[in-house]
């Protein structure tokens, strides 16, 4: 490639699950567009989207009691919940559209059915989670969940988990069988292969240095080939920065007012992995318990059953660790080089206010294994230090920004885009649901960027997501027509009937 400019009609910055998504919807909708992805490393899915540096949770807010937040009058607010169940069906219904395509093939290479249970102890978190079952039964969105305290049928559930547990301990979970695990860095790589057949031109070890606006409104990026080491020049109409934790600081190179007054703060994350086939064959879900007192919410404790190139192994964490970088292949000076003076005064904020989050981060780092292991003990109280080991998770970025509701400096949990208003750049920043939701938060990607060409895309949208344009939570019978078909495609069990066997009356 010539050190002279190459033009795009769209550049993908990162080669992760979110610009496989975009590239791949963009692709279907304009086959003629030229799509042009750069990433700094050798190969497509290996920071944020890896299967090892994420939980693997196809998040439905099915298990994630973090998600369903108890109100001062006791009831259960289930919004955010029936939110990310609806994102993660869009997810779904795309992935089974390019299955039936034969776009991507060998669907169960990246997604698996698997149990999803919330797991408590204790008479308040019992009484907690009992509200919540109720409340999120109510919904046909999480019909066929179970609720149960009775120690017989949840060690038919978790026999791992209730082997050697005290009997006089209230403890409660609920079981619904059509969660999944989802292999994100399988997907990434399949989506890349298939844009690669597209036509669409993937530059590896390509990194970007700057970009910034030219005169005639496109978007200029000084981009160095990080193997002959020469800069190249590349030009677009539009340009999407979906590169992790490295989003942030190029984000701050647009220059654009929307990147004002954000920041992030870096927290890695350490689980425990079990190998050992003995103890891995005694657990067959994903449990997720609630977050100890001062924890923050991307720190709840769960147990995933993953499968990973064939594999079964048991996770369990996370456990928050500090690194300054923004990547796992970042540098320390990441978090420093990205306070401004355009965010100061937000970055000064948020560190007065989370001054319990940075003690409790500090007291995570201090852990020995054997502490980690006792913390694990409370999921399996007869777990051994010598079936685990320690592996690092992927760094995740949480956006600091200024809100109406919190005000100066508040930390954010979740996932965000960030756009021009002229819709020539937009960027995505946070982290969990992530993944699970990325079909959904492309299409909002393309809705505030493409805002003129949505009406003419909207058929074929409905096309490939059925549920596009219209809300699942009040239509049961859309709700099974697309359990039905993505059950069909991804090679999962249709969902249980609305009246489930075994479910608990109160």
């Amino acid at each position: 490639m010539s050190n002279g400019q190459t033009k795009s009609d769209v550049i993908l910055i990162g080669a992760g699950i979110m610009s496989a998504t975009l590239g791949t919807l963009l692709k279907e909708l304009m086959p003629d567009w030229k799509i042009t992805i750069f990433e700094k490393l050798e190969s497509a899915g290996v920071e944020s989207s890896n299967e090892w540096n994420n939980a693997g949770t196809g998040h439905a807010a099915l298990c994630e009691l973090n998600y369903t937040v108890e109100k001062p009058d006791g009831s259960i607010d289930i919004g955010k919940a029936i939110k990310i169940n609806e994102q993660f069906r869009v997810s779904q219904q795309f992935w089974s559209h390019l299955v039936k395509k034969n776009l991507i093939h060998n669907p169960q290479d990246f997604i698996r059915q698997l149990p999803h249970m919330s797991f408590v102890k204790g008479e308040k978190d019992v009484s907690f989670l009992k509200r919540r079952f109720k409340a999120l039964s109510d919904s046909p969105l999480f019909h066929g969940m179970e609720y149960s305290e009775d120690p017989d049928i949840l060690e038919k559930w978790m026999p791992l988990m209730m082997e050697g547990r005290r009997s006089d301990e209230p403890i409660a979970a609920t079981k619904i069988d059509s969660g999944t695990d989802v292999n994100f860095g399988a997907l990434t790589r399949m989506l890349f292969e298939h844009l690669k057949r597209k036509g669409v031109e993937i530059n590896y070890k390509h990194k970007v240095e700057d970009l910034k606006r030219t005169s005639d409104s496109l978007w200029e990026l000084k981009i160095k080939n990080l193997e002959s080491g020469t800069v190249e020049r590349h030009t677009s109409k539009f340009v999407f920065i979906g590169a992790g934790g490295g989003s942030l600081p190029l984000l701050q190179k647009t220059g654009i007012p929307e990147s004002k007054n954000v920041g992030g703060f870096p927290v890695s994350g350490l689980f425990l992995v079990c190998k050992n086939p003995e103890v891995v064959a005694q657990h067959h879900a994903k449990v997720y318990g609630k977050a100890a007192v001062g924890a923050p919410p991307m720190s709840v404790p769960h147990l995933d059953t993953r499968f990973i190139d064939g594999q079964k192994s048991l996770l369990f964490g996370p456990f928050a660790g500090f690194s300054p970088k923004f990547l796992k292949t970042g540098s320390l000076l990441d978090f420093p080089a990205s306070i401004k003076p355009s965010n100061f005064g937000t970055m000064i904020a948020a560190g007065a206010k989370n001054i319990p989050l940075t003690k409790y981060l500090i007291q995570q780092l201090m852990l020995s294994k054997e502490q980690r292991i006792e913390e694990l003990r409370g999921f399996i109280p007869n777990a051994k230090s010598e079936d685990w080991d320690i592996i690092v998770a992927g760094q995740r970025v949480q956006v600091i920004k200024d809100t109406e509701t919190g005000g100066k400096g508040t930390l954010q949990f979740g996932t965000e885009v960030i756009s021009a208003a002229d819709g020539s750049v937009a960027a995505l920043l946070g982290a969990s649901p992530g993944a699970s939701t990325a079909v959904n938060v492309m299409l909002e990607v393309m809705e505030r960027c493409f805002p003129q060409h949505m009406f003419e895309w909207a058929p074929k949208l409905k096309e490939m997501i059925p549920s596009f344009g219209e809300s699942l939570a009040n239509n049961p019978q859309l709700i099974r027509e697309i359990e039905t078909s993505t059950a069909e495609a991804l090679g999962l069990a249709a969902g249980e009937p609305l009246h489930a066997t075994g479910v608990s009356s109160f």
